[in-house]
């Protein structure tokens, strides 16, 4: 598969195959662990192994652990076990910041606790990795998703790790002996990659040489996608480019991907996918965006274009300026309110106003869908509100099966609505066009506003306008293209 780069530890490969990594990972068996020491010398290393192949090392790694059968998980209450060698002290350190970053929390023997606890990082304190010292309870508590132990030299230390080995093997629990595994474990998790955004590789096609992609950066206020022309199908795994192109800080940037392709019945087709490789369906904002796209590269050089988006064709009408699009009106289609339609788990033929309790608190919710799914609560000071703590909690609660984006907002008078967003696989964003649409919707059919007439949404990246009636939803506001460019993949 190539020339080995590094060893990773614990029975881990990493090679390098231009423009591929490629990752072994053990697997083992209850029968080998009754019999053997479970801790691996190199000559072990090609034994049980499953192969993890990606474009960046992360990836790569990700899906090793996984095929592996290891749990990789970066969410909810999350825990990990430490116990290092004297020799590891100092490297220690790193991973524990790794893992407050990750708002992980962390138990460690004494020796390692102290050392941790020594950069200001919480870490509570466990008696040992002996059985009698309870630990094992502590794993089947579920509290414990990762385990790393380093230093098992003596024939004592040896049997009390194959004992331990053998429990997280039971349980499923990842258990690294190597700090450089560790690590890259954890950057792996910060990553975000999952099943549903890593690429299926052909191991029989692989490619030679990374390719060229050519992209346009584009915002709406302040919602800003990475667009690619795709009319040739080049881009088979937009769910993983996703992951490393929206990166903020080591790559282009952006909240998500949106793919232009050939449509039969539009002008174009768009495919919209959130940052987390998750698929959008529609994107309001996006949507005006292509436009400009299609107009400005000469794709469709009128004023009417029609886009092709989650099933629909949409209408689009674009305002022009010396030879660029400025702004655009788009029309986003007829809302709905069936709750098997958006899905969610409510009785009735629309959730208006309807009581919900999250988090321990009673919010009024209001479903709408305009393409996708939404849900608006009024709340008294948008500005303070806990968007980033409670958007989470409405996104994953248990009456939406398919997650949902959650619009709070308050109605300023007939005509103004203030408005902030927390976005289903993006988190909160600086605008979202279709949840615009559902705010102003949701005042509608709550009665502060009127159908039919122009209601200005602020929102924390500019302002957007919309036109709601039973019949139809107008988006209109600006879109900009911000730099164009070539990227590797």
């Amino acid at each position: 598969t190539g020339t080995p780069l590094r060893d990773l530890g614990y029975g881990t490969g990493l090679y390098k195959t231009p423009p591929y990594f490629a990752v072994k990972v053990p697997v083992f068996s209850f029968q080998k662990l009754s019999d053997a020491n479970a801790y691996l010398g190199p000559e072990m290393k090609s034994t049980g192994e499953v192969l993890g192949i990606g474009k960046t090392m992360r990836e790569a790694v990700f899906k090793g652990f996984t095929a592996a059968g290891m749990n990789i998980r970066a969410h909810g209450e999350v825990g990990a076990l430490i116990s290092v060698d004297k020799h590891n002290m100092n490297e220690i350190i790193s991973l524990a910041k790794k893992l407050q970053d990750l708002n992980h929390k962390i138990y460690a023997a004494p020796e390692t606790a102290k050392t941790i606890s020594s950069l200001g990082i919480d870490v509570i304190t466990v008696p040992g990795i002996k059985e009698e010292d309870g630990i094992f309870d502590l794993l089947e508590s579920g509290k414990i998703n990762y385990v790393v132990y380093t230093g098992a030299l003596m024939d004592e230390d040896i049997r009390d790790y194959i004992a331990l080995q053998r429990k997280t093997i039971i349980l499923g629990i990842p258990c690294l002996t190597s700090l450089d595994t560790a690590n890259a474990l954890v950057d792996t998790i910060v990553s975000r990659y999952t099943e549903d955004s890593t690429e299926l590789v052909d191991i029989n096609n692989l490619r030679t040489r990374r390719e060229k992609l050519r992209f346009t950066k584009m915002q709406a206020t302040g919602d800003d996608y990475i667009f690619i022309e795709n009319y040739n199908g080049k881009v088979t795994c937009p769910e993983s480019l996703c992951i490393s192109l929206c990166d903020r800080h080591r790559g282009i940037g952006g909240y998500g991907i949106v793919l232009i392709e050939s449509s039969e019945i539009a002008d174009a087709k768009m495919r919209i996918f959130n940052r987390d490789g998750s698929e959008g369906h529609m994107g309001g904002n996006s949507l005006r965006s292509v436009a400009k796209y299609l107009y400005d590269n000469g794709i469709a050089r009128k004023e009417e274009i029609t886009v092709e988006a989650a099933g629909d064709v949409k209408s689009v009408m674009v305002h022009v300026s010396n030879g660029k699009v400025t702004s655009v009106d788009a029309g986003m289609g007829k809302a709905y309110f069936e709750p098997e339609k958006l899905p969610v788990k409510l009785e009735g033929d629309k959730i208006v106003n309807r009581p919900i309790t999250v988090d321990g608190k009673v919010y009024n919710i209001t479903c709408v869908g305009i393409g996708n799914p939404h849900c608006v609560t009024f709340v008294e000071r948008v500005d303070t509100f806990d968007v980033k703590g409670i958007g989470p909690k409405f996104e994953k609660h248990e009456i939406f099966p398919e997650r949902i984006n959650t619009e709070f907002i308050r109605v300023v008078n007939a005509n103004t609505i203030k408005m902030r967003v927390w976005e289903r696989g993006n988190g909160e964003t600086s605008a979202c066009g279709t949840g615009a649409c559902a705010a102003v919707i949701a005042a509608c059919e709550n009665g502060f506003c009127k159908k039919g007439e122009d209601i200005t949404v602020k929102v924390r990246g500019g302002d957007l306008i919309v036109n709601y009636t039973d019949e139809r939803v107008i988006l209109s506001g600006n879109t900009r293209t911000v730099f164009s460019g070539e990227v590797e993949f």
